[in-house]
Order: C-alpha cells, then structure tokens, then sequence
C-alpha cells in the first residue's frame, strides 16, 4: 500500500548533494511500505539537515556519543486521549541527518552519494517505525530490510 508521507524539510546547513522533496519522501514512502506498518493514516515526518556541529551536540545529548553522526532518529510518542477520535494523521518522528557526513562517508565509501543520502533516509525511517540494532539478530532483520528496500530502489546492498 502507497501510504501519503506529509514531509517537512527543514534545512540547517547546505549541502550540494541534498536529493530534492520528493526524492526523500520516495525514500521514506519505500520504508515505511516495505515494513508491517498497519497504520493506514498519512504519516507526518520532519527531515532536518545539520552540519556536523548540530549532528555533534544532538548525538552527545540523546545519545552521549560526543561526535558528529550521519542519521539521528526521534519517533514521536503517540498516545490516543480518551474520548477523542484518532488524528487523521500519524506523526511518525524526526529525523536528523548531518548533510557534511553523508557526502564524507559516500566518498570514503565509495558509493553513489544518491544511494547513501537514501539508505540513511530508509535506515532512519526504519528506527522512527521501532526498529533497532541493538542485538544481532534486530541488526540482521533491520539489514536484510534495508537491503531489499534498496535494491527495489536500484542500488546495491549498503552493507555489501
């Protein structure tokens, strides 16, 4: 199911390699349809490029990791009030995601800078739908999703 993806891109640094609106709501529309996600609403996400300064601080602050990371994931708390009928959307998180790493890391990688900007978009969605990889075995689930989503997409296998 094509589920609507209302996105809000918010733009804390420039970066050259930003993939256009649509591209990213392409990216976050694959995860989310590629997943069990029942919810049949429209999903709301906020997409924010950060420079590594950004990335940095909310990385020790949420995470108390004191460098600059590429993809950082927020899920919203939802919580039905009693007596209210549900929103006729679903607020799925934020994701913030540090412009400068993703084209450092594609280049040292050596990978498409497209593929990577949309790998981290769909391994970010993944996290905002409450997927992990804390063990091994969430970590082999969450990869061998990531990697179908991207080969549907065109791309190779980003742990490969």
């Amino acid at each position: 199911m094509k589920r609507k993806v209302s996105l809000e891109l918010q733009q804390a640094c420039s970066v050259a390699s930003l993939p256009d609106t649509g591209e990213i709501r392409r990216w976050i529309e694959a995860a989310i349809d590629a997943t069990n996600y029942k919810d049949e609403r429209a999903c709301d996400v906020v997409v924010r490029i950060v420079d590594e300064g950004e990335s940095r601080d909310l990385n020790y602050r949420y995470r108390h990791r004191d460098r600059a990371t590429n993809v950082l994931a927020f899920p919203a708390e939802e919580g039905a009030i009693p007596g209210l009928p549900p929103a006729p959307q679903r607020a799925l998180g934020d994701l913030a995601i540090c412009g400068p790493v993703v084209e450092r890391e594609a280049l040292e990688q050596g990978k498409p800078v497209a593929g990577h900007w949309g790998h981290l978009l769909v391994h970010g969605t993944l996290h905002l739908l409450g997927y992990d990889h804390e063990t091994e075995a969430e970590a082999a689930e969450m990869e061998r999703l990531e990697a179908r989503i991207m080969a549907d997409q065109g791309f190779d296998d980003p742990y490969a």
